[in-house]
């Protein structure tokens, strides 16, 4: 008896996640898109290809994708990036059960936050390799450096540092790690160069600006986009 219940409950389980509902779907694609899932599978992905949890997004080189998520948040994903979907809770009636825990392993990101940030700002975090980004109500870029930065350039023409580079265009972020939290307002730059040392506002002659292409960057006919400024710039600065 004890066995057929186990197999019960492993045959729900399963149930439940297929029939889990999506957390995002592609809406932008430029190149090569693909995805590992919780369950060990991994496929490319396409436009219209949804997103769900535990799903960890990986973009090829001169490739560039646009995720919509549930609650009308966004996410561009730059060139040789890996993003892990962790947790993505919201149910429009359901406040109190918003969640969102996302992680940028490598690369680079542009996101504009959604309804949950709106409502729930504590309840959404981006994890990275060395601070944890906090959602004021935001729009912000975030890229990760480790060696792999060598073709970009900051505003006064020199390589990024190794750390994270984070810029707001709009709202407010709070950056923790093992230094402490600090936060940074529209307009502002920092850089956390390690898990250990607190971030650095830096001054924009030194900031790197993560930017997108204008075919990713801007839903065409409706006037908005993700970008420096809410613009359709095409490079990282």
């Amino acid at each position: 008896m004890k066995t057929i219940l186990s197999f019960f409950a492993f045959l729900l389980a399963g149930l439940s996640l297929a029939w889990a509902a999506p957390s995002g779907e592609v809406t932008h694609l430029s190149g090569t898109l693909s995805v590992l899932k919780a369950d060990g599978s991994s496929k490319l992905l396409s436009v219209k290809s949804q997103i769900a949890e535990g799903d960890v997004l990986t973009t090829e080189a001169d490739s560039y994708a646009r995720i919509k998520f549930v609650d009308g948040a966004e996410v561009v994903l730059r060139p040789n990036t890996r993003f892990k979907v962790e947790r993505y809770r919201f149910e429009e009636g359901k406040p109190e059960g918003d969640n969102v825990f996302v992680s940028l392993l490598k690369g680079g990101l542009r996101t504009v936050t959604g309804l949950i940030a709106k409502r729930n700002k504590d309840k959404v975090a981006y994890q990275t390799p060395t601070a944890t980004i906090g959602i004021r109500g935001t729009h912000f870029g975030a890229l990760f450096c480790q060696g792999d930065c060598g073709e970009l350039r900051t505003a006064a023409g020199d390589i990024p540092a190794n750390g994270l580079h984070v810029d707001v265009a709009a709202g407010a972020i709070s950056l923790t790690n093992n230094a402490g939290s600090f936060e940074f307002a529209a307009g502002q730059f920092a850089f956390v160069p390690d898990a250990l040392r607190p971030p650095e506002l830096v001054p924009p002659e030194r900031a790197i600006r993560v930017t997108m292409p204008s075919a990713i960057a801007t839903n065409r006919g409706l006037g908005d986009g993700i970008g420096a400024r809410n613009s359709s710039e095409c490079s990282v600065e």
